[in-house]
């Protein structure tokens, strides 16, 4: 099999392509799907099965996003937004960029500390749209920083989801016939993570600095209420109270889900959802989250189909047929099929142990060393992660930005994404994985 008619390499062009012009992502996920699964010789019947099976893997966050979106739609109809938005103008005034930098330490904490990965961004970040709107703060901005905040910690720190995301590379390579120590890895990971501080900083302090602005429009078609100098009332403390209830019961129960539901209990018994009013906030989440619940839903699809094509390892094997005998082109390959692997299935943590079967074998024959080995291992995990439209650090961002329909999935989070994050890494991971 050709490079050039490679399943994987093909649909991934295909999902790209589309994407870029603007084709609903859910269809085009849909024809990548089958793009992929046609030309590994799949039936049309087996590859909808496995897009089907492959859903099923995500049904509990689907229906988690839009019972948050509920929430959101509750929190701004008692006018939290507008009294958060009043309060935070006065600690940060028009600084946008350093208000953006904060967000992306919140987004680190979310992954080293308090791990609840991308849950408090459909909280979050909604309520806090009217802030930006009046910091006339470019989206792109946040998307980057929010990014970065959701991918840099686990690369470089070995705490939280970084310990399990190193414990994995470190078992990974093991598995294949080179020993590495789970607390080496954070070294290995050390310059790629610092590619990805130049890509943040980059972008909140040059790219993207100049004003933009947006109009305050309704979440999911609740009415914006407007900040008044009335002190926090019952039903203030309990949008609160339901906000930190489901990080609470993340943490305690592994549920986005119920906690996402005992939130709006809590909302309900403080007065922030009327009885009456029940259906009305569940549909306003269906319209802020709904469109992403399905995202979600293709996105999951899409990677079982790329997975079970058992195309990767065809792709690995033509590929260094092609690249020969230099050690600077097969470090090169190896980041590149890392970026063609993690944009189709949209997870570093599901990649590594598909590419380390092939990587640490390359490295042992081409004399890289541990540490190397390692740094190409995390490198290329995340670069495809860092903008490709079918992962959670993409995904996640878009649906709290896209709250009120200003914010575009691939053009405002996924390119931007690419450019500042992807280009670091493939050029630092590449002079990391020589000298070390």
């Amino acid at each position: 099999m050709s490079v050039l008619t490679n399943p994987v390499l093909v649909s991934v062009i295909v999902l790209s392509v589309l994407c870029l012009l603007k084709v609903n992502i859910i269809i085009a996920m849909v024809l990548s799907a089958l793009t992929a699964g046609l030309i590994a010789g799949m039936s049309i019947k087996n590859i909808m099965g496995m897009m089907v099976i492959g859903m099923g893997n995500s049904t509990e966050m689907a229906l988690a996003f839009i019972l948050l979106g509920a929430l959101v739609f509750a929190i701004q109809a008692v006018g939290l937004p507008g009294k958060l938005s009043t309060g935070l103008q006065k600690v940060f005034g028009k600084r946008g960029a350093i208000f953006a930098l904060v967000l992306a330490a919140i987004a680190c904490l979310s992954q080293s500390v308090v791990l609840v990965h991308t849950a408090f961004i459909p909280i979050l970040i909604p309520p806090l749209l009217k802030t930006m709107n009046d910091m006339q703060l470019d989206r792109r901005t946040v998307a980057c920083s929010l990014g970065f905040g959701l991918k840099a910690p686990y690369l470089m720190l070995p705490v939280g989801f970084g310990l399990i995301f190193h414990e994995l590379v470190a078992d990974s390579m093991t598995t294949n016939g080179m020993h590495f120590d789970t607390m080496q890895v954070w070294k290995a990971a050390l310059l790629p993570g610092l590619g990805m501080v130049a890509g943040l900083l980059v972008a909140a302090l040059f790219t993207y600095r100049k004003k933009r602005e947006y109009n305050d429009i309704p979440l999911g078609g609740a009415a914006i209420v407007e900040a008044d100098a009335t002190a926090f009332g019952l039903k203030h403390w309990g949008a609160l109270a339901a906000v930190v209830v489901v990080f609470v019961i993340q943490l305690m129960f592994d549920s986005l889900l119920l906690g996402a539901v005992a939130a709006l209990v809590i909302m309900l018994a403080t007065g922030g959802i009327r009885i009456k009013d029940v259906n009305k906030t569940i549909y306003g989440g269906i319209a802020m989250m709904g469109f992403m619940a399905f995202v979600f839903l293709a996105a999951s699809g899409y990677a079982n189909v790329i997975r079970v094509s058992g195309a990767v390892n065809d792709l690995v094997n033509v590929m260094s047929d092609i690249v020969g005998a230099s050690k600077l082109l097969i470090a090169l390959f190896m980041l590149l099929i890392g970026l063609i692997v993690t944009m189709g299935i949209g997870s570093s943590f599901a990649t590594v142990p598909v590419i380390a079967a092939v990587f640490v074998p390359l490295c042992l024959v081409f004399g890289f060393s541990p540490m190397g080995t390692a740094c190409l291992i995390v490198a290329s995990a995340a670069l495809g992660d860092a903008g490709s439209p079918v992962s959670d650090s993409t995904m996640v961002p878009s649906a709290g930005l896209n709250a009120d329909g200003q914010h575009d999935h691939i053009w405002d989070t996924c390119v931007p994404s690419f450019l500042h994050y992807n280009l670091p890494l493939l050029l630092v991971g590449l002079i990391a994985a020589m000298i070390l």
